[in-house]
């Protein structure tokens, strides 16, 4: 990657501004993956209390495509963003959304 001025912005991010096809089906791969880890992990009789919460988790087939590929952002318009745009979001679980509190 090239450097750029300071003039110009500083540093250019260069996140496309939709997710691919093969990034779509990397995502849903990585997801059907933890599946299986957690499945086994349980098969396996282990009792700790991660394991708990991330059984209560959805699964990758029953996840809407929405919840897949979208997370929360409270300052978007539609209080969603691309997941692909949050930082290290390969690593981190974002099957979950906040709760509307009345």
């Amino acid at each position: 990657m090239f450097s750029t001025s300071v003039n110009l912005g500083g540093l250019v991010r260069k996140i496309p501004w939709r997710l691919s096809s093969t990034r779509k089906f990397r995502v849903r791969e990585r997801l059907r993956d933890v599946d299986e880890n957690i499945q086994a992990i349980k098969d396996s009789g282990v009792q700790f209390r991660q394991l708990d919460v991330a059984s209560g988790l959805p699964s990758e087939s029953s996840m809407p495509p929405r919840d897949k590929y979208f997370t929360f952002n409270k300052n978007s318009p539609t209080y969603r963003k691309g997941v692909h745009k949050v930082p290290k979001w390969t690593r981190l679980t974002q099957r979950t959304n906040p709760t509307a509190r009345m």
